[in-house]
């Protein structure tokens, strides 16, 4: 399939309804208030003027990173916009990056070991519902 082009850039309070749309749509993606996203670094992908996903990362100590949550809208699934967002954020610095993903989210985990995150743990019961082990991946730069 052809990869099609988006525009990422820094999320403004005036995203978070679609965030929010895009989080509600994707319940593998964790389900937190899309306002906090804004105490983060939240990136979005817009194509043809709408926010098609978006990305929220953070510092957690000097050079490390942590991907917190990462959606697509579902119609704009596997056209290369999370592998787009993942690219941007990694590109932000040297650093460790971690993330946590479901153990049923298959795609999450295949998109992540296609970038170069590598399998670092399980945290067991990590999720709510439903109740479901975490998978830990990181990536170095």
């Amino acid at each position: 399939m052809d990869r099609i082009q988006v525009n990422i850039r820094p999320a403004t309070p005036d995203d978070l309804a679609a965030i929010g749309a895009i989080q509600a749509a994707s319940p593998q993606a964790s389900q937190w208030t899309p306002a906090s996203y804004l105490d983060h670094d939240c990136m979005v992908a817009v194509r043809e003027g709408r926010v098609a996903g978006f990305l929220v990362a953070r510092q957690v100590a000097p050079g490390e990173r942590e991907i917190l949550n990462l959606a697509v809208d579902p119609q704009e699934r596997r056209q290369g916009i999370a592998q787009a967002l993942v690219a941007c954020e990694l590109q932000r610095a040297s650093s460790a990056w971690y993330l946590e993903v479901r153990c049923s989210n298959h795609s999450a985990f295949q998109l992540y070991e296609s970038v170069g995150f590598k399998l670092a743990g399980r945290r067991p019961e990590y999720y709510d519902e439903p109740a479901e082990d975490g998978i830990v991946m990181r990536f170095f730069s």
